[in-house]
């Protein structure tokens, strides 16, 4: 299974950039950059605190598909 994730399209569509959400999640750009890439899959408490600042749900944000 992957995890696909609508982060990209959220961050644009609030004129934010990686660095700036990153901030206000408490993580860092690169790790920002690696989920809207598919290459890391967030942790239960970073991926709450990015649905927060987007005011969306877990499955608004993060979708599981089969490869």
């Amino acid at each position: 299974m992957a995890l696909k994730t609508r982060i990209r399209e959220y961050r644009e569509k609030a004129g934010m950039k990686q660095s700036e959400l990153a901030e206000l999640v408490g993580a860092r750009r690169e790790t920002i950059g690696h989920l809207e890439n598919g290459k890391y899959n967030p942790s239960l408490k970073l991926a709450m605190a990015i649905v927060k600042v987007f005011h969306v749900t877990v499955e608004d944000l993060f979708e599981f598909t089969e490869d």
